[in-house]
């Protein structure tokens, strides 16, 4: 689809380092073609943005005009730049694009397959129940009948477990009380809640590009416009985000400071800081999903986003889902009081209250966490190293190395990640392309694996993806699984 506008610009300097160094063995229009096609395809050259001028491209980088003119035409004759007279050139996707479930060749499913001869489901970034989930329940069930004589609804969640939640806040140094927490029934709705109660029809909110697909639904779902900010190694550019908080006046950020789903990547402590003084120098809120920040691996759980000041710009979502087990529905946002309010009657146009049960088994589960975390972390270290090592034993991939989370983030080295997707099932393995990370079709390159299955599960995936890989031609075969590069 050619753009009729432009969301954003970038400056010839910026784009410079983004493209890194061109091969000298390479003709310089298709270098610098390929490498601005490169940073399209794995989003850290977001969509629908306008490119420097021919001129000044050629200036920066020290090479003729007619150069980059070479290379701007390649780029529109592959539909990867779109050019309007009087408007610049801006950056787009090839029409036909795979850019949503849809393009895993139907695969996608949601649900795992267990039966003999099944293929092997990594599509999914959800852990197994813990050990120590039976016996909370128990647990809860022998707290039900002190329950029995209200009506069950517990409209903002309930009491005793909203304080169990503003003491876990108060511990990870941001100070909480139980009126600032609302309860919901898993984190989508969390999601949801907060796009419903901030955005209108046509208005704006910032995603991470790559972004949490259900969170781009989210936007999508109330009517907003997702405008993407890329992720690097160290999470959100956020300088970029800067420059389109401050072109595109959005009514709400979306970001994932821990651990993010997929790239695993992370903001250290000088980044929250700048992050929480940009909410409040331009009065834009921001929401901090925190779905996987206790699942650190290679250290401590990072401290709340949120510091400890207050900030009345800046919101939290967490879940249980991914802690301890996502058959408990139990999310919950963390608010000013009357943004906890104000949530809490959007969320009555909805469902009135979420489980009791599954709130009592939470509240058992918060008890205990520091045992069932570890438990948790134990098991997921063991499963990311598998994967890992398959990865390089199998593939020839470069694979990142994540610090936390459930997911390492995949670069093919080739867009063929819907094609790989669609003809995973036939090999015995069903996987999700990057596109569905992407706004309008980027992330064609690359492939999010979970470790979240035991290790013999992800042995075969990995196998079985190695065998589809191998049938997608030599063009997908861009070296030896020896070439394979592990990204620290």
């Amino acid at each position: 689809m050619s753009p009729t506008h432009s969301e954003r610009r970038i400056a010839a300097q910026a784009l410079r380092r983004l493209l890194g160094t061109l091969p000298a063995h390479t003709p310089g229009y298709l270098a610098l073609a390929d490498a601005t096609r490169r940073c399209i395809l794995d989003g850290s050259l977001p969509l629908h943005t306008r490119l420097p001028s021919e001129r000044e491209l050629a200036e920066v980088l020290g090479i003729s005009r007619t150069t980059t003119s070479a290379a701007y035409e390649r780029l529109r004759a592959t539909g990867f730049l779109h050019t309007r007279r009087g408007s610049g050139s801006v950056t787009t996707i090839p029409q036909g694009r795979a850019s949503g479930p849809a393009s895993a060749g139907g695969a996608w499913s949601g649900q795992v397959d267990d039966r003999p001869g099944a293929p092997v489901d990594l599509t999914l970034a959800a852990p197994s129940a813990p050990t120590q989930l039976y016996g909370a329940a128990q647990r809860a069930l022998e707290a039900l009948p002190r329950h029995l004589t209200g009506t069950g609804y517990t409209f903002l969640g309930l009491p005793a477990l909203r304080a169990a939640l503003a003491e876990r806040y108060t511990r990870r140094g941001t100070p909480t009380s139980p009126d600032e927490i609302l309860v919901t029934t898993g984190a989508q709705q969390a999601i949801y809640l907060v796009m419903a109660s901030y955005v209108g029809a046509g208005e704006r909110v910032v995603v991470e590009h790559p972004a949490y697909p259900h969170a781009i639904a989210a936007v999508r779902g109330v009517g907003g416009r997702p405008v993407p900010v890329p992720v690097g190694p160290g999470g959100v550019d956020l300088d970029l985000l800067e420059s389109t908080i401050r072109r595109s006046a959005p009514r709400l950020v979306h970001l994932t400071p821990d651990f993010h789903n997929p790239t695993g990547a992370s903001l250290d402590p000088g980044a929250r800081e700048r992050l929480r003084e940009l909410a409040a120098r331009h009065r834009t809120p921001v929401v901090g999903d925190e779905t996987l920040t206790d699942l650190a691996l290679d250290g401590p759980a990072p401290a709340c986003v949120l510091g400890r000041a207050p900030n009345p710009y800046l919101l939290t979502i967490g879940s249980a889902s991914k802690s301890f087990w996502g058959g408990l529905r139990v999310g919950w946002v963390r608010a000013r009081r009357d943004v906890v309010s104000r949530l809490g009657q959007e969320r009555s146009r909805h469902d009135l209250s979420t489980g009791l049960l599954d709130q009592l088994v939470t509240l058992e589960l918060l008890a205990q966490e520091d045992l069932v975390l570890a438990e948790r972390r134990a098991a997921l270290r063991t499963q990311r190293e598998a994967l890992l090592a398959a990865l390089a034993r199998e593939l020839p991939w470069r694979v990142a190395r994540p610090a936390g989370g459930l997911s390492t983030w995949i670069d093919l080295g080739a867009p063929l990640s819907s094609a790989l997707a669609a003809i995973a099932p036939q090999h015995g393995v069903l996987v999700v392309p990057g596109t569905i990370f992407g706004v309008d079709g980027a992330f064609e390159n690359r492939l999010r694996l979970p470790f979240s299955a035991d290790v013999e599960r992800i042995e075969r995936g990995v196998a079985s993806l190695a065998s589809a890989w191998r049938a997608l031609g030599p063009g997908a075969r861009p070296g030896t699984p020896a070439d394979a590069t592990l990204l620290v």
